[in-house]
């Protein structure tokens, strides 16, 4: 079956990841807040968007994405150590956001960004996970098709606006703040 450019995909489903076999419920999508996104923009793994995309709105699904075609492995060399001291603002130790399980935003030497997990803070040292929350994982979906139709040309130059400028915007939605240009002036909420 051929990629189905620019469709608006919206569905509701339970995730459950499995590990040696374990398997453990990891996140809900609701119906009433589904995990929408337009096809061909690489927002979803590419094997959950070839499984959804020619369901029909009230179609029921239940597939598989194994490790390797998810997240990948989980690799022990991604858990690293750092000194506190990088963790620092004017001398104190950033307790606010370095936390156990916060995902902190990091950048290496050549500017490469990535997100990294906190494992474990001692007194002169700070764990992170730079793997993947699901590495070693495979993802089990099993849910319902809420909404699949053409996505709206506004859809789709709003998408890639986000995509390009890392900004929700607002879309021109007119409010208090509100610049049609995008992020300028903010109208908190708007997307």
């Amino acid at each position: 079956m051929d990629k189905q450019q620019n469709k608006f995909i919206a569905v509701a489903y339970k995730l459950y990841t499995e590990k040696d076999g374990e398997r453990e419920l990891t996140e809900i999508a609701s119906a009433q807040k589904p995990f929408a996104f337009i096809s061909g923009f690489g927002i979803a793994l590419d094997d959950f968007e070839k499984q959804v995309e020619g369901l029909q709105a009230g179609a029921e699904f239940n597939f598989t994405i194994p490790k390797e075609k998810a997240y990948g492995e989980f690799f022990e060399e991604r858990v690293v150590e750092l000194d506190r001291s990088v963790f620092e603002i004017d001398g104190k130790f950033d307790y606010e956001h370095v936390k156990v399980n916060a995902m902190l935003p990091m950048q290496n030497e050549q500017g490469d960004q990535f997100i990294a997990r906190v494992e474990k803070i001692s007194n002169d040292k700070v764990t992170l996970d730079l793997n993947h929350p699901l590495a070693g994982k495979s993802l089990n979906f099993i849910g319902t098709i809420v909404e699949n139709r053409d996505a709206t040309e506004q859809e789709v130059a709003s998408l890639i606006k986000k995509l390009s400028t890392g900004c929700e915007g607002c879309g021109g939605c007119g409010g208090e703040g509100c610049n049609s240009d995008g992020c300028e002036g903010g109208c908190g909420g708007c997307d």
